[in-house]
């Protein structure tokens, strides 16, 4: 007894390292909007896409290897990590899983945060870049009703002719 679940402890270990990975892409995404450094964008929002492509296969290695402790513990086939943790034969593995979890899931929180914060400063960049080029050479005010400039006129935010 231990070797599937050795193999699911090593499994869940490269899931942490990618969620880490993710992560740390993740604040590198945040330092380079941070300081307006918009160039190196691409690369980073790349780099997090072949980390995020790594996921699924992670996750269904570790389903298999999670199905393979089940079988040797006794317990029903498609058993979740936390039902494992619950059904270890010994307080050694249900504390080995239960780290695993726990750190795993603060990490998806922490990616999950940091997300939220990257999409709004990315949103705020791409706004400022439209409305830098938008500024670039065309004066900008009124639009008439056929979208062009209206030359000379006041821009408003608000219409206040009655």
């Amino acid at each position: 007894m231990g070797l599937s679940a050795h193999e699911l402890s090593m499994q869940l270990m490269r899931e942490r390292d990618l969620l880490e990975l993710m992560l740390f892409k993740l604040e590198e995404q945040q330092m380079l909007l941070a300081t307006g450094r918009n160039r190196w964008i691409k690369h980073a929002a790349d780099e997090l896409g072949r980390v995020a492509a790594a996921m699924p296969a992670a996750a269904m290695k570790r389903d298999g290897l999670a199905a393979a402790v089940a079988v040797e513990w006794g317990v029903p086939d498609g058993t979740t990590l936390r039902d494992l943790i619950d059904v270890a034969p010994t307080d050694a593995w249900r504390e080995v899983l239960q780290g695993h979890l726990t750190v795993m899931t603060g990490l998806a929180d922490e990616i999950l945060e940091m997300k939220k914060i990257n999409e709004q400063r990315l949103r705020t960049a791409l706004r400022v870049t439209q409305e830098t080029i938008a500024g670039l050479g065309v004066p900008t005010g009124e639009y008439d009703l056929a979208g062009g400039v209206v030359r000379g006129g006041r821009s408003q935010l608000l219409d206040t002719r009655a």
